[in-house]
């Protein structure tokens, strides 16, 4: 694979079409939100935990951050490199954490991981030990229990959060939670349905929910359904559309219309 393979737009960001990696809608909404609030944080050390094919630290890099990857998934971590040696950036990628990581990253971010862990409050606990004093975790979950679909089930999910569950056991592990937005509406939401709808079906015709530890490992990086749509998305009649949704987000992010919640929280110095 070469350079030329690893796509760098300006609204889209990183994508790998060649190795059957390109942004899911649900992920550039995501990321449209996260960026933002990346802005006041000064380039240090950061740690992605489950990052699958680690494009959020692909942009952190270029920012001059020092990025490592916390990732159980083989197949993502052999991912990552392949795309690290496609954009001539550097990831440290780990399969297990260290003992050494106590109090040593000013940032740690987990989006889309809590839900699968099934003591969540144990995680976070690891993970507020790992910030440095008056480092920031940023995260994001799925959103609202009462919106539970096939979707979850096949991803291996263990929970949706609401609001205020999400922010005591936060506060729970120490820090101190100093946003929280909701975020996916409306296009979140309906990607959502559909996908769920999808799943559905193949549940109701094969009996089967797929085993959970394989379900993980393929969430943050099988893209295979979404490499057709790519070009219309990269379209302008795709990059107007992907802007109202944008727009849409941003305008509803305090109100809980949307299917996730992103999370931010300090470790008191």
């Amino acid at each position: 694979m070469s350079a030329n393979d690893f796509v760098l737009d300006p609204m889209l960001g990183p994508a790998a079409p060649a190795l059957g990696w390109v942004p899911a809608p649900r992920y550039l909404l995501r990321r449209q939100r996260i960026l933002p609030a990346l802005e006041g944080i000064s380039p240090g050390p950061v740690l992605e935990i489950g990052p699958g094919a680690g494009m959020l630290l692909q942009e952190l890099h270029a920012r001059g951050f020092q990025c490592h990857a916390l990732e159980t998934s083989a197949e993502a971590r052999d991912l990552i490199h392949q795309l690290c040696v496609a954009s001539d950036r550097a990831i440290q990628v780990h399969a297990v954490a260290s003992e050494h990581w106590r109090e040593r990253f000013p940032l740690v971010m987990a989006f889309e991981v809590l839900e699968h862990i099934e003591d969540d409050a144990g995680a976070l606990a690891q993970w507020a030990r790992w910030l440095a004093p008056g480092g920031t975790l940023l995260l994001s979950v799925p959103a609202h229990p009462r919106q539970w679909n096939a979707a979850d089930v096949w991803a291996g999910h263990y929970r949706r959060y609401e609001r205020r569950g999400l922010v005591e056991r936060v506060t729970a592990s120490g820090l101190r939670v100093e946003h929280v937005e909701c975020i996916g509406f409306p296009l979140g939401n309906l990607t959502e349905r559909l996908q769920a709808r999808g799943f559905q079906r193949r549940i109701d015709a094969t009996g089967e929910t797929g085993a959970r530890e394989a379900n993980n490992d393929r969430s943050g990086i099988d893209r295979s359904a979404l490499l057709k749509w790519y070009p219309l998305l990269r379209s302008w009649p795709g990059r107007l559309a992907l802007r109202g949704a944008f727009a849409v987000q941003w305008a509803t992010r305090g109100l809980p219309f949307g299917n996730g919640y992103l999370l931010g929280a300090r470790k008191p110095a």
